[in-house]
């Protein structure tokens, strides 16, 4: 297992399907996108915290502005919490990195396929197994 930082990601490096899985430039690749991803977050939250809820104004004597700026306020909190949840599974996914179980599908133990992963670094499973999650899912409600 490399650690982080001791192995370099050339640059315009792009992961494939014809290299090996998970080989440790391909890891590094994967933690570097997922901290740049957690670190962005966690920006765009500190800006919400000191433009957006600390100036926010919610005694308008205006009806209508005041729920206007209600509705801003709920939805950005909204958008704040989704953000904390994905920052958990950014961090789950680096310790899978860690453990080197990131990149296999938590129910068949498959590779996720390398183009899945570039697009949701967070995944846990494979496509097949995503699809049938959902389809169950389905199913489920509609009874």
């Amino acid at each position: 297992m490399s650690k982080a930082g001791s192995v370099i990601v050339p640059p315009n490096y792009k992961p494939t399907d014809k290299e090996e899985f998970m080989n440790s430039v391909m890891k590094e690749y994967f933690r570097q996108k997922l901290i740049a991803w957690r670190e962005e977050l966690l920006h765009e939250s500190e800006e919400t915290i000191h433009n957006t809820l600390q100036t926010t104004e919610l005694q308008k004597p205006d009806l209508a502005d005041r729920a206007s700026a209600e509705t801003d306020h709920a939805l950005e909190l909204r958008t704040r919490d989704r953000e904390r949840k994905l920052i958990t599974k950014i961090n789950e996914a680096l310790m899978r990195i860690d453990e080197d179980t990131y990149g296999y599908c938590e129910e068949t133990g498959e590779p996720i396929s390398v183009g899945r992963l570039d697009a949701r670094p967070i995944a846990t499973l494979s496509l097949e197994a995503q699809e049938r999650h959902e389809r169950m899912e389905r199913t489920h409600r509609d009874e």
